[in-house]
């Protein structure tokens, strides 16, 4: 059989440890045998981000700029354990994710893949929650540090006019830890309109939360540019489908999805969201049953597996043990670019060969074949048996054909 035909590649961002692995195995038994794959690579593993004093990152989120397109798989961000796991280190180098997210600007789109046979451990939970998290600022481009001796901090504002403001932030008796972060208002203002966007296009409800009664003027931003930009270009194309857009604390929101029936949209700042997607993803299955996408103004879409590069199975697999690692959410990330890829340059072969490899991966699960992680997760009585990482993308090929 031939093989389907790119005309345009992606850019595909390469990372670390067991998800690497996966990588690999992934193209190997799944993509390669039936696309004559076109990519732009960039290896975002760990040591070449410090090899290349993270230029690397920069060079990849701009070729996504370029391409429109990109697959990435997960990668290390170090912290101080790291540091000493790695001594070759230059630094503690930031998040690739969130360097590329800040070039890139948009939103980040993550929703469980929905199974069967693995029901959300909420009850009440009967559709998908799709957990909309801002993709720009705030703790992800911060800047921290620690001063190891009582003082003040101040923070000082130069503006383009020259005009300076001065701001007396806390005078403190010990040594203490200090975070300034930002955001901007374009970038909040992308993300109001590509939220209110990705509500009509699927119809479903729209639900924003902050902290805006503790944050009064960061928070209170946020709601205020979602308030303003929905008065003034969303609310009759809201009403018109019959669908709501809805503000509250997060702290209450939190309360509400938990006895909601699903079936929403749920933007979220940065960091919150960062945490609750893990929350949905965990309570509908697992987080290697999730898909995210990065999407930007500039219609830049970047697909990723939304957790991490599984150390715990890499050391495993260093030893020469065979591992049962999940690559579902990896698999859909790569569905979900090429799939993207041919819708943008009208190859339907290709965009159609992405969605038989999802329903492949699906009907695998509720076959019983899935990796150990699920097994526990089944609904009682359902039939499932383990099987090690190859075995599976071997049993999804094999429902392929």
């Amino acid at each position: 059989m031939s093989k389907i035909q790119m005309t345009t590649p992606l850019v595909e961002i390469d990372g670390d440890e067991m998800t690497r692995v996966l990588w690999q195995m992934i193209k190997d038994t799944l993509i390669l045998p039936y696309i004559d794959l076109k990519t732009e690579y960039y290896d975002l593993g760990l040591l070449n981000r410090n090899a290349t004093d993270d230029q690397v990152t920069v060079d990849a989120a701009n070729a996504a700029k370029k391409l429109g397109v990109a697959v990435k798989c997960a990668t290390i961000t170090p912290n101080k354990q790291r540091m000493e796991e790695f001594p070759e280190l230059k630094q503690m180098w930031r998040s690739p994710n969130g360097t590329l997210r800040a070039i890139l600007d948009g939103t980040v789109f993550r929703a469980p893949i929905s199974v069967a046979c693995v029901k959300p451990s909420v009850k009440t939970w009967v559709s998908p929650i799709t957990i909309a998290r801002h993709a720009y600022g705030d703790v992800y481009s911060g800047v921290e540090f620690y001063a190891d001796e009582p003082g003040d901090v101040k923070m000082i504002f130069t503006g383009k006019s020259g005009k300076t403001s001065e701001y007396q932030l806390q005078t403190l008796d010990s040594p203490a830890v200090w975070r300034g972060m930002h955001n901007k208002d374009t970038s909040i203002l992308s993300f109001a309109r590509s939220c209110f966007n990705y509500a009509l296009s699927t119809r479903q409800d729209l639900w924003f939360s902050t902290k805006d009664t503790i944050s009064k003027i960061y928070d209170g931003h946020f709601k205020e540019i979602f308030e303003e930009e929905y008065e003034a270009n969303y609310r009759a194309e809201f009403e018109k489908l019959g669908i709501t857009y809805f503000y509250t604390l997060i702290d209450d929101a939190v309360a509400r999805v938990m006895r909601s029936r699903g079936g929403i949209i749920w933007a979220l700042k940065n960091y919150d969201g960062d945490v609750m997607s893990d929350m949905v993803s965990s309570a509908f299955g697992a987080l290697a049953l999730m898909t995210s996408v990065l999407v930007s103004p500039d219609g830049v879409y970047e697909f990723e597996a939304a957790h991490g590069t599984v150390t715990r199975h890499y050391y495993r697999y260093l030893k020469g043990e065979t591992t049962s690692t999940n690559p579902v959410a990896t698999i859909f990330a790569w569905t979900g670019a090429l799939k993207k890829r041919g819708e943008l340059d009208g190859l339907a072969e290709l965009s159609g060969f992405a969605e038989r490899l999802e329903r492949a991966c699906i009907a695998t699960l509720e076959a019983g074949v899935m990796t150990r992680d699920l097994v526990g997760l089944v609904e009682p009585g359902f039939e499932a048996r383990a099987v090690s990482t190859q075995e599976f993308l071997d049993a999804v090929r094999g429902s392929m054909i």
